[in-house]
């Protein structure tokens, strides 16, 4: 386990570098001028030329990206064209809104997903699978920015239990957390259902029937583990994604936290906050499927890593 760690993490090193690139590539490519919008509308040309040689801007490609690399590898990201802060303080303050509406979302979706793929499974083809399902592909149908607007106008707008946007209590993590889990929630479903209908036609499972185990037995004991290992895949997916894909919820719902700072910093072209916020993402990503992959040899003692 140890090695198969280590060589997974040096596997970490080519994986961002080669991201890097192609960030660097990206944002460089976004129309506009970020030292004129840096400048202001009322900057002259000079002005202007004065921000680009601040910015390094007005350096060859290779060399900007040579400046870039460096300074990443030594943990510094720059500062904020925006703001005039350190890119490391930008981010280190809307990290945690983030991370904490992520987890409450994937909580519940979790859990709400589970329990409906497993009811669906175990009353196949019958009116709790069709409930469910139902409600599964509504998931997944509904865009996220059009459920936040609808949940917006019932919960805050005409019943005013909720708050419209994020202040810090527990009641503004209701709206943001429903709209961000529904999809999550939805997959999680159709996938936990798919993946126990298979397992529950298993030799063991009827075994553990003809045995006479209860029912409910054989389906926590030896259905549960069995099938949780693709599960736990699309977990660690959407996991992921939901970190990387709360930009639409948080903008609906001005939420103060990373994906509200990615677009703000599209909007300026603010190259640093850009590169620093999609390395970040895709560190995310890498570490998401480390866990993912121990995670196995925890739910399936069977699994060694080489």
């Amino acid at each position: 386990m140890l090695n198969f760690l280590a060589k997974r993490l040096l596997g970490l090193l080519p994986t961002l570098f080669i991201v890097a690139v192609l960030v660097f590539l990206f944002v460089h490519l976004l129309p506009g001028d970020p030292a004129r919008l840096a400048a202001g509308p009322e900057a002259d040309d000079a002005t202007v030329a004065l921000v680009r040689s601040d910015l390094g801007l007005d350096k060859p490609l290779p060399q900007q990206f040579v400046q870039f690399f460096w300074r990443i590898a030594h943990g510094d990201f720059g500062v904020s064209t925006r703001s005039k802060r350190p890119v490391s303080a930008e981010i280190g303050e809307r990290f945690m809104p983030t991370l904490l509406l992520t987890l409450v979302s994937m909580v519940w979706a979790v859990i709400f997903g589970m329990a409906v793929g497993i009811t669906s499974a175990v009353w196949r083809n019958r009116w709790p699978d069709r409930l469910g399902m139902t409600l599964a592909v509504s998931g997944i149908s509904f865009p996220a920015f059009a459920l936040g607007m609808l949940l917006m106008e019932i919960f805050s707008v005409k019943l005013g239990w909720l708050p419209v946007v994020g202040d810090g209590s527990w009641q503004s993590y209701v709206l943001p957390s429903l709209t961000l889990g529904a999809a999550v929630a939805a997959v999680m479903a159709r996938f936990t259902r798919a993946s126990f209908v298979e397992v529950m036609h298993e030799d063991f499972v009827r075994t553990a029937r003809a045995k006479g185990v209860p029912e409910w037995l054989v389906i926590v004991k030896h259905s549960l583990r069995n099938a949780m290992i693709p599960v736990v895949t699309m977990m660690g997916l959407q996991f992921g994604f939901l970190l990387g894909g709360s930009i639409v919820v948080e903008v609906v719902f001005n939420w103060p936290g990373l994906g509200r700072l990615l677009v703000d910093a599209v909007a300026m072209r603010d190259y640093p906050v850009i590169q620093a916020e999609v390395l970040l993402f895709s560190l995310e990503f890498i570490v998401i499927n480390l866990v993912v992959d121990v995670l196995y040899a925890v739910i399936n003692p069977t699994i060694r890593f080489k």
